[in-house]
């Protein structure tokens, strides 16, 4: 999957057991283990975080993303941006949004959580290369719409909709949209970590040729979920 997520979870769900032995190894790259995920190599970057195909060892056997942030960036405002996303995350349950399945720190005290592994590929490069017909592609729009909603229905903005935020994979040889990266997303009714995560004035969040008006004013102090439609 891109860098760059279901029922409500407690804070308690999502950080599990107390890190183990095998987290005192400072993670540095391919081969290395947070807890039962082996690293085997990285598949995406962004400004704040590193994503890795990983390979859970135990209680089960499976590929799964770990995303963790960067060495250097572990500061209070950017490990707030981050605690907000995994717990934005955490939060919702709908076939087109990435699920969580664990979380916690690194040994360095950096902050990881782990979520489904997404083979895919950016929305508009799938229709493109399977020609899909009009109607295939309002099918798949359909989709990425009901996930947008459920996110505003969890009152999560996501503020980064583009093709590269949203995939397309093949599960049950059908093709499945998943959203990903809400590495911005920003709460309409609440505070999505402990630590409030305050936007500079005049700092610009998120892809430009895919914002709407009102967020890529100097404030965006008006943004609310019409910014995702546009989007």
């Amino acid at each position: 999957m891109s860098d760059e997520p279901r029922n409500q979870h407690t804070d308690d769900e999502l950080t599990g057991e107390a890190p183990t032995a095998s987290m005192q190894k400072t993670v540095t790259g391919a081969g290395d283990t947070i807890g039962p995920y082996r690293l085997l190599q990285q598949i995406g970057e962004g400004g704040m975080g590193e994503v890795w195909l990983a390979e859970q060892s135990s209680p089960i056997k499976r590929r799964v993303a770990v995303k963790v942030i960067k060495r250097g960036m572990d500061t209070k405002d950017f490990v707030a941006r981050f605690e907000a996303e995994r717990q934005a995350l955490a939060m919702m349950d709908h076939p087109t949004i990435a699920k969580v399945f664990d979380a916690g720190e690194t040994a360095d005290g950096r902050p990881f959580f782990v979520m489904e592994h997404i083979k895919g590929e950016a929305i508009t490069a799938y229709c493109d290369t399977h020609r899909l017909s009009t109607r295939d592609r309002l099918e798949l729009f359909t989709e990425v719409c009901a996930g947008v909603q459920h996110a505003h229905q969890k009152a999560i903005i996501h503020r980064d909709l583009k093709p590269s935020n949203v995939l397309v994979m093949i599960q049950d040889g059908r093709p499945v949209v998943k959203i990903i990266d809400f590495g911005i997303a920003k709460a309409t009714n609440r505070r999505l970590s402990q630590d409030t995560v305050y936007t500079e004035l005049g700092q610009i969040v998120g892809t430009p040729e895919y914002m709407s008006p009102e967020q890529a004013g100097r404030t965006a102090q008006d943004v609310d979920t019409r910014s995702d439609v546009y989007s």
